[in-house]
């Protein structure tokens, strides 16, 4: 017993020893850990070491919901050298700098319609991506009929803002012809499920598809190829023939979806408690979003490689609630599903048929 005795005064010792120098060296030890991440991380781009391929960046899969795990929709798209970015939801923009996309070579914003909860960020993404790549031109903004008064608006609320960066920052960094957006509104389909090429350059295509969304009118999803992968984006929508036909083929498919009998419940519960309008509006909404179900009858249509779940309605803060939310999904469709969270990386390397997920946060 008295090696055992010994054993325990010796790590009792030891103990008190690294607590008393942890103390007296408590700054040292931070401003050695801080040098450390300021050296691995500033100025680093983790795009960089990306293979050549299609990269989509999930910035934000929640709904105008509060959700503590999820920003508002938002994809990133990285295609080959070319950034892109799909909706702009709350919260998003600072999840891509959590996540390395690289904002500073950003082409273009595609907005999938004009609901808020899916623009509310564009502010804040036109001014990071101004500064970041000292932009000279303002950053196209794709969108539907309305996207100019959208884009406008935004200009004129950060112009302010930008005159002041300017004056602080000089104008090699902070061009005044480079601060804001420029909308570029893409025409309407006559065809109800009709779709259109609304960006073409090198082996880059995006294509516009009409989905439906009333009273939304236009609303488009999105697909866009790189070289031999593609991916595509509903954007909000019920079960789209257009979609489906638009998204043949692709290597995943993301898509919205919310579950009706979860959302049902919440308004049901808010009625009991009085809140009259909460509860109109949770009786309203299902009528313009796609189920799980509905969305799995889509990737099973247009034979997609995965299907990701995004935008997702109510909030699933815990992943057991992936359970009820899902459904029937895996009986309606054979590949694999995910329910999308932000901070994953889909990576889809060209010339492979591979499909990497990371969790980057």
């Amino acid at each position: 017993m008295i090696w055992l005795r010994r054993v325990l005064i010796g790590i009792v010792a030891l103990a008190v020893l690294l607590f008393v120098l942890g103390n007296l060296f408590n700054r040292q030890i931070a401003n050695f850990a801080f040098d450390r991440f300021v050296e691995r991380q500033a100025g680093a781009d983790p795009s960089a070491d990306l293979p050549d391929g299609l990269h989509v960046y999930l910035c934000g899969t929640g709904s105008p919901l509060p959700d503590p795990s999820r920003a508002g929709p938002c994809i990133g798209v990285l295609a080959g050298q070319k950034a892109f970015v799909f909706d702009v939801g709350s919260g998003s923009v600072r999840n891509m700098g959590l996540m390395g996309f690289p904002t500073s070579r950003l082409e273009a914003v595609f907005l999938t319609h004009l609901h808020s909860d899916h623009l509310d960020g564009l502010g804040e993404l036109l001014l990071n991506a101004w500064i970041a790549g000292s932009r000279d031109a303002r950053l196209p903004v794709y969108g539907p009929e309305g996207t100019g008064d959208v884009v406008d608006g935004f200009n004129q609320s950060y112009r302010i803002d930008g005159g002041f960066r300017t004056a602080h920052h000089g104008p090699r960094i902070a061009n005044p012809l480079g601060q804001g957006g420029v909308a570029l509104e893409i025409e309407t389909p006559a065809d109800p499920n009709g779709s259109l090429v609304v960006f073409g350059d090198g082996d880059v295509l995006i294509t516009a598809i009409q989905v439906a969304h009333s009273p939304v009118h236009p609303a488009f999803g999105f697909r866009v190829d790189y070289k031999d992968r593609s991916v595509s984006i509903s954007g909000d929508t019920i079960y789209s023939e257009g979609f489906v036909s638009g998204s043949n083929g692709v290597d995943i498919m993301f898509h919205e979806a919310l579950d009706p009998e979860m959302v049902g419940k919440i308004g049901e519960a808010l009625a009991d408690r009085g809140q009259i309008v909460g509860a109109k509006i949770f009786s309203d909404i299902p009528d313009y979003h796609a189920t799980p179900e509905d969305a799995a009858r889509a990737a099973d249509a247009a034979s997609a490689g995965q299907l990701v779940f995004y935008h997702a309605v109510p909030p699933l803060p815990a992943r057991q609630l992936e359970v009820i939310f899902l459904g029937d999904v895996k009986k309606l469709y054979s590949g694999p599903v995910t329910v999308g969270r932000d901070g994953t990386l889909f990576s889809l390397p060209a010339g492979s048929d591979k499909i990497i997920r990371k969790t980057v946060f």
